[in-house]
C-alpha cells in the first residue's frame, strides 16, 4: 500500500507540461478478439516511456471501471508526445495502425484521448493526506503553505485561507 503523506500538499512545475487523457472502452463485450489486443497495447507504450524518460512522459496514472480504462499522462510537451505518437520505432504507431485495420469504425471498441496545454502557474492541485499522487508524482511534491496555500495563490493571485490550514506534521 502507498505511503500516506500527512498534511497538505500540491505540485510544483515551472515550465509547461501536457495533460494527456487517455483510454478505451469495450463496447462489445463478446468482441474479445478486438478490445483485448487494443488494451494489451498499451503496456509496450508505458515500458518504451519509462524506461526512455528523454521521451518526454513526466508520470502517468491509470484508472479502471467496469467497461473502460482510462490513463492520466503528463507530459514535458506536445511536441514530445506527438513525436512518440507518429514515430515508426516507437510501440504507438504500429497499434493505431492495428486498431484501424482490426477495429476501424464497426463500434465494437471505443478510444479516446483529450490534451491540454497547461501553461506554467497555469494550474493548481491539491492533496491532503494522499500518497504522492497525480501531478505532484510527475513533478515535485512540496508543501501546500505560504503562497502555495490556497488555490488562487497557487494560481499567481491573492488571497487568505478561508479556514486555516492544518500545520503540516512533522514524521
Amino acid at each position: 500500500m502507498a505511503r500516506i503523506i500527512r498534511g497538505r500538499y500540491t505540485a510544483e512545475r515551472n515550465d509547461p507540461f501536457v495533460v494527456f487523457l487517455i483510454g478505451i472502452r469495450v463496447n462489445s463485450f463478446w468482441a474479445i478478439h478486438k478490445w483485448y489486443p487494443t488494451f494489451k497495447a498499451m503496456r509496450p507504450m508505458l515500458t518504451t516511456l519509462f524506461k526512455n524518460p528523454e521521451k518526454g512522459l513526466l508520470g502517468t496514472h491509470t484508472w479502471f471501471s467496469w467497461r473502460e480504462l482510462m490513463l492520466v499522462q503528463y507530459w514535458r510537451s506536445f511536441d514530445d508526445l506527438e513525436r512518440f505518437a507518429r514515430d515508426s520505432s516507437d510501440p504507438h504507431l504500429s497499434a493505431w495502425k492495428r486498431f484501424n485495420q482490426m477495429v476501424g469504425s464497426d463500434g465494437s471498441v471505443g478510444i479516446w484521448h483529450e490534451t491540454y496545454l497547461v501553461q506554467a502557474k497555469q494550474y493548481e492541485c491539491v492533496y491532503g493526506n494522499m500518497p504522492i499522487f497525480g501531478l505532484a508524482r510527475a513533478t515535485r511534491h512540496v508543501p501546500a503553505i505560504g503562497d502555495l496555500e490556497t488555490a488562487r495563490l497557487r494560481l499567481g493571485g491573492y488571497s487568505k485561507p478561508a479556514i486555516p490550514s492544518p500545520e503540516i506534521p512533522r514524521d
